[in-house]
């Protein structure tokens, strides 16, 4: 057992003395592998250091050869920078001389002109002045009459100058604002969707169609154009209600006199919501608020009220465009100015009910439902039988009067527009010496051409004049018709 004992104890120090062996080793393997690593990491700095150095050195040498560079440019663009400068210096010693000789040439022209006038004045026996006083003599006694004239027209052109900043603001409003024309007729025709619908909508014995009359208190008629009816009455409203009834019937399919009435209340109701539409519309459009109930639905009934072809509401509508225009460049009361405007003609709403002219009837019904007194003076006075005593009321004339007369605003026919031209182009032909004639811009010019070697030209202003007074005399037209009489000399040669 002892012995035993000591073989364990034996193996034990033999294997801790084995152990503390190979550990030793260990630590002195370790620090040698270290101390290799230090030695191999201060040998790749040193390598990494050089590099860098001769980096360095590379970098310097770029930049000193770049400044190089730049300052041989900067030497060159100096050196041609003198040689213009040098090269202005002689251009300028040049036009000096060429001034100075300039000069020396007028004084000799000078000098044969006054020879020349000297000559002159010894062939004619006559001195300057007096040659101008003859000259002026025989020129006045030949125009004394145009003269005249030109003395005169210019004296009405200077009374007219104070209306020039008036004219200048409404021609500028009236440019900014374009709107379409719409012309309505007193028939409006209905499409049917067949030959047989006809039949139908006239009903046996003419009940049916006696009885759309009666509820929409429009004619029907019924002719032989096929697949066409057509509605009359002056009434544009009634139309429009007896052409909603119509189409909803066609629809349906269902024609006789009790549907008929159905049919033709609902057009009805259909209707006075579209013309309260219409007024609020408009009046949102112009960008107005505070008009009375009343009198947006009467301005909704002018969409289907015309005058001389011209739809009133948007007559009145770009009425209040140009109107707000004008009354902001003159400080007038825009807000009254555009509400007056737009309600201007809101008496033709109720003309065929109530007697009276549709301005006076307008103004009564504004002043009926609490508006402006300024509003009601603007809609009463737009036309001429009251005077206009406010900036507010004279905008609203001349919008009217300039809404109602620019071309295409209401109708007239090719036929009368044509004979005023031809009658416009004979007035000018007429004259002795006149070559070509033309009337442009819608008639508001005649623009004529004369013969040269029959009209000089202080004859053209005389003949100017003279078909500009021959036009006033025979002629009916709106607002001013421009005479321009043109006279044009050629010489023409051709070098062989």
């Amino acid at each position: 057992m002892l012995e035993a004992l000591l073989a364990a104890a034996a193996g034990l120090l033999f294997g801790v003395g084995g152990r503390y062996a190979y550990e030793k080793k260990q630590i002195a393997d370790g620090k040698t592998k270290a101390e290799k690593e230090v030695a191999n990491a201060h040998k790749r700095a040193s390598e990494i250091l050089l590099k860098a150095k001769d980096e360095a050195l590379q970098l310097e040498s770029e930049r000193r050869k770049e400044v190089k560079r730049t300052e041989d440019r900067l030497a060159e663009r100096e050196s041609n920078l003198d040689r213009k400068l040098d090269e202005l210096d002689r251009r300028t010693e040049k036009l000096r001389a060429q001034e100075v000789e300039v000069e020396s040439l007028k004084d000799d022209i000078r000098d044969l002109r006054s020879k020349q006038q000297e000559k002159l004045e010894k062939i004619a026996k006559l001195n300057k002045t007096e040659a101008t006083d003859k000259l002026m003599q025989m020129t006045e006694r030949d125009i004394k009459e145009d003269l005249v004239g030109l003395v005169g027209k210019l004296q009405r052109d200077a009374m007219h100058d104070a209306e020039e900043a008036a004219q200048t603001i409404l021609v500028t409003a009236m440019e900014r604002m374009s709107s379409e024309v719409t012309a309505e007729r007193t028939v409006t025709a209905l499409k049917l969707t067949d030959d047989e619908m006809k039949g139908r909508i006239i009903g046996k014995e003419g009940r049916n169609i006696q009885a759309l009359q009666r509820a929409t208190g429009v004619d029907i008629l019924v002719d032989d154009t096929p697949g066409m009816i057509v509605l009359s009455s002056f009434d544009p409203i009634r139309r429009q209600v007896a052409r909603l009834a119509l189409e909803a019937l066609m629809k349906d399919g269902r024609i006789h006199p009790g549907r008929i009435e159905e049919v033709v209340a609902k057009a009805e109701k259909q209707i006075e919501k579209e013309v309260i539409r219409a007024g609020e519309d408009a009046a949102r459009e112009v960008g107005v608020t505070g008009i009375p109930h009343e009198m947006i639905e009467l301005l909704g009934e002018l969409k289907y009220r015309t005058s001389y072809g011209q739809n009133v509401l948007m007559h009145s509508t770009e009425m209040a465009h140009i109107a707000g225009m004008i009354a902001d460049e003159i400080g007038a009361d825009v807000r009254i100015t555009k509400i007056a405007t737009l309600l201007h003609d809101i008496g033709k709403a109720v003309t065929h009910k109530v007697e009276g002219k549709h301005h006076h009837i307008g103004a009564e019904l504004a002043r009926k439902y609490g508006m402006d007194e300024r509003i009601v003076h603007a809609i009463e006075a737009h036309h001429d039988d009251i005077e206009a005593t406010t900036p507010e009321a004279l905008i609203v004339r001349v919008c009217d009067a300039a809404s109602a007369a620019r071309p295409g605003a209401r109708n007239i026919s090719s036929e009368n527009f044509a004979e005023r031209m031809r009658d416009l182009e004979n007035i000018a032909t007429s004259f002795k010496g006149i070559d070509k004639a033309y009337a442009i811009s819608a008639g508001r010019e005649i623009r004529v051409i004369v013969r040269p070697e029959s009209v000089d030209d202080l004859s053209a202003i005389k003949v100017a004049r003279d078909i500009a007074n021959k036009i006033e005399s025979t002629m009916q037209y709106p607002g001013t018709i421009k005479v321009n009489v043109i006279r044009e000399t050629r010489a023409i040669e051709f070098a062989k």
